[in-house]
C-alpha cells in the first residue's frame, strides 16, 4: 500500500510543471561557488576553459534511481569526464526534508552506485538551484568553456521512472555534445525537464 502511494506521488511529479524563469541558453551561466562532499570549494569560474555539466540529483527520487540503477548516469559521467568535461552533481534538498542526506550519506550513495562525477556537492540552502531555476531531479545543464549556457532541461525524452526506457531514449546531453563535436550549434538548447520536484526549503 505504501509502495503504491509512493509510486503515485512519483508519477505525479512527472507531470508537466508550471513554466519558471530560468537562465537563457546562449547567455552566461549564473556564477556559483559550492562546497563539495569533502569540504573543498569549487566555483564555475575555476572551470573556465572546460565544458561543464550540472546534474541535479536526489537519491530518494525514482527518476534519479532510474538513471543510476540502470547504470546510465554513471556511464555518461565516465564517458564525458574521460573527454575532459567537468561533471558536477548537485543536491539542493533542504535539511528540513526527509530526503535530505548529509555529505557523508550522499557520498556513500554515490560510491555504492559507482558514480564518476568530477564533483559532488550539496546546495542545502538552494542558492545554486534557484539561480539556475532547477525544478526537478534530474535537471541537466551544459555550459561551454567560456561560461555560456548551451543546454538546460531533461536528460532525455522518456518521461518515466522505468529503467528499461533508458535504452530507447533520445539523450539530450549526448546529442548536445555530438552536435558540438561536429561544429554545430545545440539544436534543442532547452527542453522541459521531468522528475521529482526539488525539495527546496
Amino acid at each position: 500500500m505504501l509502495r503504491r502511494a509512493f509510486l503515485a506521488t512519483a508519477l505525479l511529479a512527472a507531470a508537466p510543471l508550471p513554466a519558471l524563469s530560468q537562465p537563457t541558453a546562449g547567455q552566461p551561466a549564473p556564477a556559483f561557488t559550492l562546497t563539495d562532499l569533502d569540504g573543498r570549494k569549487v566555483s564555475l569560474a575555476d572551470l573556465k576553459g572546460k565544458y561543464v555539466v550540472l546534474e541535479w540529483t536526489n537519491p530518494g527520487c525514482p527518476f534519479v534511481q532510474k538513471h543510476y540503477d540502470s547504470g546510465n548516469m554513471q556511464s555518461l559521467q565516465k564517458r564525458f569526464t574521460a573527454e575532459g568535461v567537468q561533471w558536477i552533481v548537485i543536491n539542493s534538498t533542504s535539511p528540513s526534508h526527509s530526503d535530505y542526506l548529509k555529505p557523508a550519506e550522499q557520498k556513500a550513495w554515490l560510491l555504492k552506485h559507482g558514480a564518476a562525477a568530477s564533483v559532488a556537492a550539496l546546495d542545502a540552502d538552494g542558492t545554486v538551484g534557484r539561480a539556475y531555476a532547477a525544478k526537478v531531479t534530474p535537471h541537466m545543464y551544459v555550459i561551454d568553456p567560456n561560461g555560456v549556457l548551451l543546454y538546460a532541461g531533461a536528460i532525455d525524452d522518456k518521461r518515466s521512472a522505468n529503467p528499461a526506457d533508458v535504452k530507447t531514449a533520445n539523450n539530450y546531453v549526448v546529442r548536445a555534445f555530438a552536435e558540438l563535436r561536429a561544429g554545430k550549434p545545440v539544436s534543442a538548447p532547452s527542453t522541459q525537464a521531468y522528475g521529482c520536484t526539488i525539495k527546496y526549503g
